[in-house]
């Protein structure tokens, strides 16, 4: 379960206040579909919450909508006590976000990408240059921070947004699906750093498929299928709720199964 909030985290009486906070949210694309479906979700300091659901289900959407690409057309969301849409600036700077895409400024060199976003966030250059020496030889990113973003492998792009994302040290990271196509030192070490920052009372949010590192690393996880919660808690309440020890693969599939005969 998750971590004990920091001082500055809880509120009266020591309860925590959630660093991500969905209430009735929902979005409809076309007047039609609708992707989310009056979802509200509680993210607290301290913990690694995984979302997890098929293809469609609308996990991009929910991240989308946190962090103000999309506007959600009912309901409030808040990060680190912001509202998105009435704060955006300061909610937007409390995060760092990888999206399911890593295809972005593709003519600029690494060192030159991760150059702009330190400026933008205000990091100073001595911090900066630290910071991406250090994230550089995590990720085995060294020897190519010279070269363009085009000339990089899939895996390779997905490295250098992780690491412009998490340049400004942020308390929230928001990622989207941040293991594809990372190779298995590089998904190993990034999954040790999601534990280290949690564990400093921080939170990580992030929309996976692979249900076996849902299952090792999450504190908690909800379960989305088309645009509805289906489940949020532990794996062990999860349990509980099937009264069986399956693992978290035939309980996601047992739930969503049970969406689509609805």
């Amino acid at each position: 379960m998750g971590r004990p909030a920091n001082a500055s985290e809880a509120g009266p009486e020591g309860r925590c206040i959630p660093m991500i906070q969905l209430s009735h949210v929902s979005k409809t694309y076309n007047g039609r579909v609708k992707a989310v479906d009056d979802i509200s979700l509680d993210i607290r300091p301290g913990e690694i919450f995984g979302f997890l659901g098929p293809n469609g289900a609308g996990k991009t959407t929910t991240l989308r909508m946190i962090t103000g690409i999309l506007d959600a057309d009912e309901g409030t969301i808040t990060v680190a006590g912001h509202d998105i849409r009435k704060e955006p600036l300061a909610a937007k700077r409390s995060f760092g976000f990888v999206p399911d895409d890593p295809n972005v400024f593709l003519r600029l060199k690494g060192l030159e990408y991760l150059a702009f976003l330190g400026d933008i966030h205000g990091v100073p250059t001595d911090l900066r240059r630290e910071r991406i020496a250090s994230m550089a030889a995590r990720f085995s990113m060294t020897e190519a921070l010279g070269d363009r973003i085009q000339s990089y492998s899939h895996g390779m792009r997905q490295k250098i947004v992780l690491m412009g994302a998490l340049l400004h040290d942020p308390a929230v990271w928001i990622l989207d699906e941040p293991l594809t196509g990372l190779d298995p030192r590089s998904a190993f070490s990034l999954k040790a750093r999601m534990r280290e920052h949690a564990d400093a009372g921080r939170t990580v949010f992030f929309s996976t498929h692979v249900l076996d590192v849902a299952e090792k690393v999450c504190d908690r996880v909800a379960i989305i299928d088309r645009g509805r919660i289906l489940f949020c808690g532990s794996i062990a309440e999860m349990r509980d709720h099937f009264a069986s020890q399956s693992s978290l693969e035939s309980m996601f599939l047992e739930l969503t199964a049970e969406s689509e005969s609805e």
